[in-house]
């Protein structure tokens, strides 16, 4: 099978949905191409798209809401977004690249790309079978705007959520978010520290803002140290990802610190989240979905406005996640919830029973139908 994997680089998720499945997909013994649909005009044009996203978020969190929540507004309307018209004119450079390549089957891991494919078809172009994979634990404003053959849905429990917006029940497959193989099947906890140079005894705590460093990482650390002076075995692993800015202003001010390891982006997520005892991050639904098949105990802090608030919410309703809400006064008391046994149990006993860690190998199957 020839596979495209259309993906953005608008937040890591997306590109790492698409990872996932890539990396199944040839497993499996099928080719596959992914691409920035954006790329087809210019690499200058897809670059200038992931960075308005990741400058909006990284700088301005709560615009980045009111935006979100005026793709909710265009909902009630009886018009399409500006966003469905905007991905309009990518038909002619899509529709070039599909003729020029032969495809079996379309995997868009985000949003813009499924619209571009469901104009094609609205102007009466030939498109190949198409799956559109949601990558966060909530039906996105504009997905009812596309007109995929398939949808993957992250749980059965949010299927209504997609047909109230008006996706048919029987496009819908609740496979669950994609996760790459070292994330199902991963190295024991003292291999795992023993790979990343990390004490085989102590308790550690990773604390990450995403691929994009958000997240409010440095209050945070302010509202954790006091209880790394308290315990001297347990130390602190933050990951800032790819905000180069955040990382030198925390590296200025605990650089010294020797319980802390301040770190950039990490190709060895699935390592830390097996090395480490418990996990705070923003809800991403990626790497909220690595935790869960990690069955890491997890603390959700910071949403961005938005889906993010949908992860945390859907996490921690379903016992998988603890969801702080003031980080300053809430997550010391988080951690120490966490460091009672039946407490950490009881969480992954959930992460086990929500959370499907073959989602990428069941895509493979159903894609493997369209040929």
């Amino acid at each position: 099978m020839e596979a495209l994997i259309l993906s953005c680089g608008t937040g890591g998720g997306h590109n790492t949905a698409a990872e996932a499945v890539a990396e199944a997909l040839i497993e499996r013994g099928h080719r596959v191409t992914r691409l920035d649909p954006y790329q087809l005009v210019s690499d200058a044009l897809a670059e200038r798209v992931g960075r308005a996203y990741i400058g909006l978020v990284q700088k301005s969190p709560a615009l980045f809401g009111a935006v979100y929540g005026l793709g909710n507004v265009y909902r009630r309307l009886p018009v399409r977004s500006p966003v469905y018209h905007i991905n309009g004119k990518m038909v002619p450079y899509m529709q070039r690249y599909l003729e020029a390549h032969h495809f079996d089957a379309i995997v868009s891991t985000h949003v813009f790309p499924a619209e571009i494919l469901t104009h094609m078809r609205h102007n009466g172009l030939s498109v190949p079978k198409n799956i559109f994979i949601a990558t966060d634990y909530t039906c996105i404003p504009f997905t009812e705007e596309t007109e995929c053959d398939f949808y993957i849905t992250p749980s059965e429990k949010l299927n209504a959520e997609f047909t109230a917006r008006g996706i048919p029940a029987e496009k819908l497959r609740a496979f669950g978010i994609p996760v790459r193989k070292a994330f199902r099947n991963g190295l024991t906890k003292s291999e795992a520290r023993q790979r990343l140079q990390l004490a085989p005894d102590g308790q550690y705590l990773l604390l990450s803002g995403g691929s994009i460093g958000a997240g409010g990482l440095r209050t945070a650390i302010e509202t954790l140290l006091p209880y790394l002076s308290q315990n001297m075995k347990a130390k602190l692993v933050v990951l800032c990802g790819n905000n180069e800015t955040l990382f030198q202003r925390l590296r200025e001010q605990y650089g010294g610190h020797a319980q802390l390891r301040l770190l950039r982006s990490t190709t060895e997520m699935a390592a830390y989240l097996t090395a480490c005892d418990i996990f705070i991050s923003k809800p991403g639904g990626l790497s909220s979905s690595e935790s869960a098949v990690a069955r890491i105990p997890l603390i959700h802090i910071t949403p961005i406005p938005g889906c993010e608030s949908r992860n945390a919410a859907f996490f921690s309703e379903n016992g998988m996640s603890i969801s702080v809400q003031h980080p300053k006064s809430e997550l010391l008391p988080a951690v120490q919830r966490l460091q009672k046994p039946d407490i950490r149990c009881k969480m992954q006993c959930m992460q086990a029973e929500t959370i499907d860690p073959n989602a990428a190998d069941n895509i493979c199957v159903l894609l493997e139908t369209f040929v």
